[in-house]
Parts: C-alpha cells; sequence; structure tokens
C-alpha cells in the first residue's frame, strides 16, 4: 500500500513538473504590439498604445525618427504622408520627391498634424491601407513624443502594477546620419534617461541596419554605460542574405540578442496545411544565442496565410511548429488570448 503510495505521488511530481514545464515554455513566448493596438486604432498614436496596453502585450513598439530641431517622435516612416495631413498644412514644403520628410519638420511644427489611419494614393486619391479599420480622418489623434510614450508605459506599468516592456526602433540610421543627425545615439541617451539600462529589463533596441546594430554594441552603448538587448531585423533582400547560414548567423548572435525577421522567411507562403515549409532560421538563431521575432501578423482580409485558414492557426504555426519566441502583431489582444488559451 505504501509503495503505491509513494508511487503515486511520484507520478503526481512528474504530472506537475510536465506542466510546468509546459506552461513555462508558452510563457516565456511574448507578443510584441506592432505599433500598438494598430488593427484598431491609428498607429503609433498614444491611444493604439494605451489600447495594447490594456489588451494585455508583453512588449510596446515605438519606431523612432527624429524632427529638425532634434526632437525623438514615433512614427513608422521618415516621411509624414502617409499618416498625417502634412501636404494640406504645409503646402510647398515636400522634397524634390514630392514626400515630406519628419527632418524637415520642427516639433512645433509636426504637433499641428492630424493623424489618420495609413493610407495609399489611388488615381489621385488617398485611400485607405486596411478598409476595415479605423475610418480615416475620423476623431482626433496626434503624433507623439518618445519620452510622452515611455512616460504613458511607466505610468500604467506603476498605475497597474504589471511590467510592460518597450520595444524601440531606430528608423533609417543612414539616413539620419547622411542628413547630419545621430538618431542612434539620441534614442540610447534618451532611453537612459528614463531608466532604461540593463538587458535585465523589459527593452529590445530594433534596427534594419547591421552597421548601426555593430556601432551600437561597439561604441554607443559602452559610452553610454549601459547594456541593452539588440534585435536584428531582416527582410527578403539582398543585403541580408549573408546572415542566412550557420556562419553568418553566429557573426549576427556576437552583437544581437534577438533576431526580427519577416515571417515569410520562417514559413514559406506557398506551404500548404499538410506541409509547411519551414525554414531553419529559427534553430540557427536560437543555436547563435538569439531570441526570435518576426513581423508582422495581421488578421485583416488577405493577410492570413493561405495555408493557415485563421488568423490562430497561423499563429500556432509560427509559435510551435516553427518555434518562434514572440511575434509582431497588429492584433495583440487575439495574439494574447491565443497563447492564454493554449
Amino acid at each position: 500500500m505504501m509503495d503505491s503510495r509513494r508511487r503515486a505521488v511520484q507520478l503526481i511530481g512528474v504530472l506537475a513538473m510536465g506542466l510546468l514545464t509546459s506552461s513555462g515554455a508558452i510563457a516565456q513566448k511574448i507578443v510584441v504590439a506592432h505599433r500598438g493596438a494598430s488593427g484598431y486604432l491609428p498607429e503609433h498614436t498614444l491611444e493604439a498604445k494605451a489600447m495594447a496596453y490594456a489588451m494585455g502585450a508583453d512588449y510596446i513598439e515605438q519606431d523612432v525618427v527624429m524632427t529638425k530641431d532634434d526632437q525623438l517622435i514615433v512614427i513608422h516612416d521618415i516621411t509624414l504622408d502617409r499618416t498625417t495631413d502634412v501636404a494640406e498644412k504645409f503646402p510647398g514644403r515636400a522634397r524634390a520627391d514630392g514626400k515630406h520628410y519628419a527632418i524637415d519638420f520642427t516639433l512645433a511644427e509636426i504637433r499641428q498634424l492630424a493623424v489618420s489611419e495609413g493610407a495609399r494614393i489611388v488615381n489621385g486619391e488617398r485611400v485607405q491601407g486596411y478598409a476595415a479599420r479605423f475610418p480615416m480622418r475620423t476623431s482626433s489623434f496626434r503624433i507623439a513624443t518618445l519620452a510622452e510614450e515611455l512616460e504613458l508605459i511607466q505610468g500604467l506599468n506603476k498605475s497597474t502594477g504589471r511590467d510592460i516592456g518597450i520595444y524601440p526602433e531606430i528608423k533609417s540610421p543612414e539616413f539620419h546620419l547622411a542628413e547630419g543627425k545621430d538618431l542612434g545615439r539620441a534614442l540610447v541617451a534618451e532611453l537612459k534617461a528614463y531608466g532604461y539600462t540593463s538587458k535585465a529589463q523589459k527593452v529590445f533596441l530594433q534596427t534594419f541596419s547591421w552597421e548601426e546594430v555593430k556601432r551600437l554594441r561597439d561604441e554607443i552603448l559602452p559610452e553610454a554605460g549601459i547594456d541593452l538587448k539588440l534585435v536584428m531585423l531582416v527582410g527578403d533582400e539582398e543585403e541580408y542574405q549573408w546572415m542566412f547560414n550557420e556562419s553568418g548567423m553566429q557573426e549576427v548572435g556576437r552583437y544581437a540578442d534577438g533576431f526580427g525577421p519577416e515571417k515569410s522567411l520562417l514559413i514559406a507562403p506557398d506551404s500548404t496545411p499538410g506541409n509547411l515549409k519551414i525554414s531553419n532560421l529559427v534553430e540557427l538563431a536560437h543555436a547563435s544565442g538569439m531570441q526570435v521575432h518576426p513581423y508582422t501578423f495581421r488578421a485583416d482580409e488577405g493577410q492570413v496565410a493561405k495555408w493557415a485558414g485563421s488568423f490562430e492557426a497561423m499563429l500556432e504555426a509560427f509559435f510551435f511548429e516553427a518555434e518562434i519566441d514572440g511575434a509582431f502583431t497588429d492584433f495583440p489582444d487575439r495574439a494574447v488570448e491565443f497563447l492564454r488559451e493554449r
């Protein structure tokens, strides 16, 4: 009788350890709110960030650009045209290519702009990028500074007792350097000023520039006296191809803590439900000590992979077959709920 009880206790212990290990593995999977809850409110507005926070995202993304007067603002593009009414407010201020660059405007001028859902030009008219999202030119939204957003997130962390992280991106660092502005140094200085100084904290600093990743690790962070987790963002362009093998990924891992690929680099778009074509990039990145956080998971019409059939099925394949560590999504509530249920 005693032996059977002992075996029962041991079995319960084994099962409990298995459950803890399983839930722990899922708990380590993170949801990054891509430009905030951008599936529901205009991207990178403080309103979209507050909604993402309330939806339970683990991290909230900030794309950072510099103004003419050296202020750091949160906007995805280095130009203002796609998401604001800059052409109406400031006629004649476009460059030769017809675009209005944030770096040509002061913060006071940018404060005058109305932010709306992203648009594209079709037959000379502005057409909303995702038709089912928040209607263009309704309500009132503005571009925020990085400081304002950090204060929002830190304030919510204090008032809720949670610890939601940040995920800033240095946008087009080479462009800024060519314009005489060191965006990377300015962004790191701002993060330090707001208390982000250690890899132990919930902050990832990302960029698509390999040269900037190296400069951050070798120069900028040591000069600032801080150490942050860096993420190398990549697309399928030729400039990144050298990274997609063992030696290349090991080199990236010498500088970066994370690898952020466009998601089609991990599971091929021409996969089928019974035949997922999963690349070895996650395996290579993990072997080089990096987490993998692909972008961008959207639930809009036409944005769910054809092989998946549903947004949640797409998440299932990436999180638990491709074994990613986190995902950028415009719909953080759905990703959070998926992992919670899983």
